[in-house]
């Protein structure tokens, strides 16, 4: 409370000034078509630009904790496995990729290996929480993450950003683009590298870089009209994250003693062709076809220490490198306006999706030196899909929308081990949603909404053989609410209830077969009977004037398994991992005429559990941050602070046996902590 008093009293002493502009209207890009996000009937959260510039610094991570029920586990050096609701995944999947968050950038699907998500030149990042059972389907049970780029325009603009900071932060990015001599076409081009030593100090070495990043992102928009009946856009990108991953000490601070430091790192190359036809009078016709080519490896020192560190020969170290490969292929129809059924008052949708994924795992684990598990596997999925949707005008207020999904999945899986599985499933999923316009100020909707999520298997000679598979996930979810805009547009906000019943929970557990081997330690998937999550999501913006404006957001959630047997852990009436009972996020921003500006951002998570397979929990927290800086007409520099109060938090937790001098070989809780405070000059240019 302290840290938010003093955060109140330097927001108050900034001068204001007296005009009181209203809020930009908000267009959400992830449904079918472009829409309001006043008009949507869920929950969604939209970061943009403006707001990625003044809270974040250089990665997603950077603005997690303003989206409400939205939460990451630290297993990696930047979020790749997200929760949205209290749903998703927490760590290395075993088996196959089977992602319950959708992560989209640019129509491209890096759904479960979104560490792509860096933040220079981005326009905005929409958060649609809740099962996407008829746009997404699959990989997207918990919600979706979808981050668009800035686009090409016609008038040729530059922006260029340089930042310097402490734990030798540089980052330096560059971002032009405009017409081209046929003035049919435009393009837009962006090239950023970020690298810091990553705050970890790692005495074994003596070295201040193991937990280091650097982070490159080069992306190619393509913008194409050649008549009045067609629009292309062609997108490319290259991202090479090297990240190191020295996270972890055996007394949970910040100075490590690994003698084999990991890397996190992931090399993707994709391309996204999106194509509109618009000459039939009565529907258009979107193709959206992408490539993506991924290459992840992932490794880390099992013991987290050194042989002089234990005093006895202790060693074990784990390696996985992984490609992807992703291709899909989309072909959506619209009707036009003014070519609705039924006397017009009936718009509709309809389209085919296809999804072809082919991964190879080649994991290599030693102990001492010696191969504990050599494991090589392919993984080949095929997704089809087709779906439907309908927004029916009852009256000039009310729009009620029908959607549904069919999607078959049929894959297969081979590993050295000689472990071979080929399951198939047909899944569907769907929704029914009511709009209704209140009054000029406030829209009620309410909506019921089926997800789904494939199934999947287990690998690994210590898996018994009744858990080697386990089926697929379905939610259905509730969720009603209210969006409205008032004092003629400079207030707006929403605020929406949502109960989601999970039948079938996949809940991923582990079990320490060795108590003397801490890389015995197995993960596996089970089904539960069934589980619930439910809560409370509300967010608000006021422009008080033409200087000053407030952000809020606050999210609280219940979740709990209502029946679960496993053989490791009873969780039957227990909250599920990653799910914190509240999250909030207050931002107050200033904005002088003159040229002067400041963010000032206060947030806070709840404990949670760290996992299924144990009751350990983690430390509430809060955390601030500060922006302060001056615009000139084409420059402008800041000076902020990430972490001002150096608040020590974790962000993902372990709870195993790992030092053979204890003569019980107890476990006991292992934490990742989050960044500590960092601080930083950003200057930018723009023409």
């Amino acid at each position: 409370m302290r840290h938010l008093l003093l955060l109140a009293t330097l927001a108050v002493s900034l001068p204001a000034a007296a005009q009181e502009p209203v809020l930009e209207e908000i267009v959400v890009t992830a449904d079918f078509r472009e829409q309001r996000a006043a008009e949507l009937a869920a929950n969604v959260s939209v970061l943009d630009a403006r707001t990625l510039e003044d809270a974040g610094v250089q990665h997603f991570e950077d603005v997690l904790l303003l989206v409400p029920n939205l939460n990451w586990s630290g297993e990696t050096s930047r979020p790749r496995f997200l929760q949205i609701r209290g749903i998703g995944e927490r760590e290395q999947y075993q088996g196959a990729p089977n992602p319950s968050v959708g992560f989209i950038v640019d129509d491209i699907d890096f759904s479960g290996i979104g560490m792509v998500a860096t933040l220079f030149d981005v326009e905005q990042i929409e958060v649609l929480r809740g099962p996407q059972g008829t746009r997404y389907g699959a990989n997207a049970l918990a919600g979706l993450v979808n981050v668009h780029t800035r686009d090409p325009s016609d008038q040729f603009s530059m922006n260029a950003k340089l930042e310097l900071g402490s734990d030798r932060l540089s980052s330096a990015g560059l971002a032009f683009g405009g017409p081209l001599a046929s003035g049919a076409a435009s393009y837009r081009v962006a090239v950023q590298n970020a690298a810091s030593d990553g705050f970890r100090d790692n005495i074994f070495s003596n070295r201040s870089d193991t937990n280091g990043r650097d982070e490159l992102t080069a992306r190619a928009k393509l913008s194409w009209t050649p008549n009045s009946a067609w629009q292309v856009d062609l997108t490319t990108m290259h991202v090479d994250v090297d990240n190191g991953y020295d996270v972890w000490a055996n007394d949970n601070g910040f100075v490590t003693r690994s003698d084999a430091p990991g890397r996190d790192a992931q090399r993707s190359g994709a391309v996204a062709l999106r194509a509109r036809w618009s000459a039939n009078p009565s529907f258009d016709v979107i193709s959206i076809t992408t490539l993506a080519d991924s290459s992840v490896t992932v490794s880390f020192d099992g013991d987290w220490g050194n042989d002089a560190y234990w005093g006895v020969p202790y060693d074990f170290t784990s390696a996985t490198a992984r490609t992807r490969r992703t291709w899909t292929q989309e072909l959506r129809w619209l009707s036009q306006p003014g070519a609705e059924l039924f006397s017009g008052t009936t718009s509709w949708v309809a389209g085919v999706y296809w999804l072809g994924l082919d991964e190879r795992n080649d994991v290599l684990e030693l102990f001492n030196g010696e191969i504990f598990r050599d494991l090589g596997s392919d993984f080949e999925a095929d997704n089809l899909a087709v779906f439907g949707q309908i927004d029916v005008e009852l009256g000039e207020r009310t729009v009620l929308s029908v959607g549904l999904r069919g999607e078959r999945r049929e894959a297969s899986y081979l590993d050295s081990d000689t472990i071979e599985f080929a399951p198939a499933e047909t899944m569907s999923g769907g929704h029914v949603s009511l709009t209704h316009q209140l009054n000029d100020e406030l829209r009620w909707y309410g909506s019921l909404v089926r997800g789904y999520k494939a199934g999947g298997f287990n690998i690994g000679p210590s898996i018994p053989a009744e858990r080697r598979e386990f089926g697929a996930e379905a939610v259905w979810s509730i969720e009603t609410g209210v969006k409205g805009a008032w004092l003629d547009g400079r207030v707006s906000g929403s605020a929406g209830f949502f109960y989601s019943s999970r039948q079938d929970q996949q809940v991923s557990t582990s079990l320490q077969v060795d108590p003397a081997d801490p890389l015995s330690f197995v993960f596996f998937t089970d089904n539960a009977a069934s589980g619930y999550n439910y809560g409370i999501e509300a967010e608000a913006a006021w422009q008080l004037s033409r200087s000053w404006r407030l952000d809020a957001s606050l999210a609280l959630l219940r979740t709990q398994y209502e029946r679960f047997d496993s053989p490791t852990v009873a969780l039957a009436g227990r909250e599920q991992a990653h799910a914190p009972n509240y999250q909030f996020a207050l931002a107050a921003t200033y904005r002088s005429p003159s040229g002067y500006f400041a963010r000032i951002d206060y947030q806070g998570r709840d404990a949670f559990y760290f996992d299924d397979s144990h009751d350990q929990r983690s430390r509430p927290y809060e955390l601030a941050h500060l922006r302060a800086g001056y615009e000139w007409e084409r420059w402008s520099a800041s000076l902020w602070i990430r972490n001002v109060f150096d608040e020590t938090y974790a962000v993902r937790g372990f709870y195993f046996s790992n030092d053979p001098n204890d003569p019980l070989f107890l476990p006991q809780l292992f934490t990742r902590l989050g960044d500590p405070r960092q601080y930083g000059l950003t200057t930018t240019y723009r023409f």
